[in-house]
C-alpha cells in the first residue's frame, strides 16, 4: 500500500510538472464578454480548455506581468482596464480589480519592474500610466497624456528606458522617455516620428538583441524597419516593404494588423486582413533589414497572433471566423506549417501566450 500511496504521490507531481511546462493560452472574445484560458499540448497539435471567465463587457488587449503570474486585459466597450491572477497550474483566472480608464483602451504593456501599467486609447486618444500593487493590483493613475487619433499601442525599447505610441490616423510614432524617478513619461526629442500618408504605424516590435524595431502599418499594407538610436532613444526608418504578393490585386480592401518577432530574431511575421494571410520575413544578423519570404494562408480577419515562447508554435485568431490556427514554426526558414484549427468563439480578439 505505501509503494502505491508513493507510486500515485509521484505521478501527480510529475504531471503537475508537465502542466507547468505546457504554455498557457490567453484568448479574448469580445461578443461573448468573456476570457478563455488553454494549455498548449507538448505537440503543439491540441488545446485544451481550462477556464473561461466572464467580464463586464468586450475584452480586447491582454498583457503579462514580468514577474507575478497576473495578466491584464483592455475592456475597452466599458473603457476599463482589469487585472487576473492566474493559477499557473490549473490555468484558472481570478479577477482582483478593475478599474476606470478612458475611451477603447486599445493595447496594454507592463515596465520591466513590474511596477507600472502603460496603456493606450484607440478613440481617446492618450496614453496612461497606472502604479501596480505588490500583489499585481492595478493602482492609481499617476500621468494622463493626450497624443492624437487612434493611439494604437504602446511598447518599450527592450533597456525600458524609451517608450513607442505608433498611431494609425496621424501617421506618426509618438517617442517617450519613461523616468523612473518621477514615474512620469516624457516627450523625446523628437517627440514623435512622422510617417508618409496613408502608412498607418499601427503596432511596434523590438529585435531581441538588435537596435532594431519593426511596425505592421494598417493602410500601407506594408512592414517598416527602423534603427533605434540607443543613446537618444529615438527611431529612424529604415526599410519599408510590403506585406502582400506581388501578384496581389491591390484594389480589394485590407490592412495589416499584428506583428510579432520571433524570440531567436531570425523572422518577422505580420498578419494581413482582407488578404487573410502571414506575411514571413526573414532578419539579416548583422543590420536587422528584413527579406520576403513569402505569405502563409490563416483565419479570416486575423486580428491578433501571438508565439510561443519556445519559439516553436504560433497560434492565430481569426475575429470573423471564431477560430484559432496552430501553426509551428520550422526553425532553419521560419516557414509556417499549420497543425490544427479549433472553434473559440465569437470574435476572438486577443491571443497572448506564456
Amino acid at each position: 500500500m505505501k509503494h502505491y500511496w508513493h507510486s500515485a504521490v509521484m505521478f501527480i507531481i510529475s504531471m503537475a510538472a508537465v502542466h507547468a511546462r505546457e504554455p498557457l493560452v490567453h484568448v479574448s472574445l469580445a461578443k461573448e464578454n468573456r476570457i478563455v484560458t488553454y494549455r498548449l499540448g507538448g505537440d503543439g497539435e491540441t488545446l485544451t480548455l481550462v477556464d473561461s471567465v466572464p467580464v463586464a463587457g468586450q475584452p480586447g488587449a491582454l498583457a503579462f506581468h514580468p514577474t507575478l503570474p497576473i495578466i491584464y486585459a483592455a475592456i475597452r466597450s466599458e473603457g476599463n482596464l482589469a487585472s487576473f491572477r492566474v493559477n499557473e497550474s490549473t490555468g484558472k483566472l481570478t479577477s482582483i480589480n478593475e478599474t476606470t480608464a478612458g475611451d477603447d483602451p486599445a493595447y496594454l504593456a507592463v515596465d520591466q519592474s513590474g511596477k507600472f501599467l502603460m496603456s493606450a486609447f484607440y478613440r481617446a486618444g492618450k496614453v496612461l500610466v497606472h502604479s501596480i500593487n505588490s500583489n499585481g493590483a492595478i493602482g492609481v493613475e499617476l500621468q494622463s497624456i493626450a497624443t492624437d487619433e487612434r493611439a494604437h499601442s504602446i511598447v518599450p525599447d527592450p533597456t525600458g528606458r524609451y517608450w513607442f505610441v505608433p498611431h494609425t490616423r496621424p501617421n506618426a510614432i509618438f517617442q517617450f522617455r519613461f523616468e523612473k524617478q518621477t514615474q512620469r513619461l516624457v516627450n523625446n526629442k523628437p517627440s514623435k516620428l512622422l510617417r508618409q500618408p496613408n502608412t498607418g504605424p499601427r503596432h511596434l516590435g523590438f529585435h531581441p538583441s538588435l537596435d532594431i524595431a519593426y511596425t505592421s502599418d494598417e493602410q500601407g499594407l506594408s512592414v517598416s524597419t527602423y534603427a533605434l538610436d540607443p543613446a537618444k532613444g529615438t527611431l529612424s526608418l529604415q526599410q519599408t516593404l510590403s506585406t502582400l504578393p506581388g501578384d496581389h490585386d491591390h484594389t480589394q480592401p485590407g490592412s495589416t494588423s499584428h506583428i510579432e518577432v520571433h524570440p531567436s530574431g531570425q523572422f518577422v511575421y505580420v498578419a494581413n486582413r482582407g488578404h487573410d494571410s502571414i506575411a514571413r520575413y526573414s532578419v539579416n544578423t548583422y543590420n536587422g533589414m528584413l527579406k520576403r519570404l513569402g505569405n502563409t494562408p490563416t483565419e479570416q480577419t486575423t486580428r491578433s497572433f501571438n508565439i510561443a515562447p519556445s519559439g516553436r508554435f504560433l497560434i492565430a485568431a481569426g475575429q470573423a471566423s471564431g477560430n484559432l490556427a496552430i501553426f509551428q514554426i520550422n526553425p532553419k526558414d521560419g516557414d509556417l506549417k499549420r497543425l490544427s484549427t479549433i472553434s473559440a468563439g465569437s470574435a476572438p480578439w486577443w491571443v497572448l501566450i506564456k
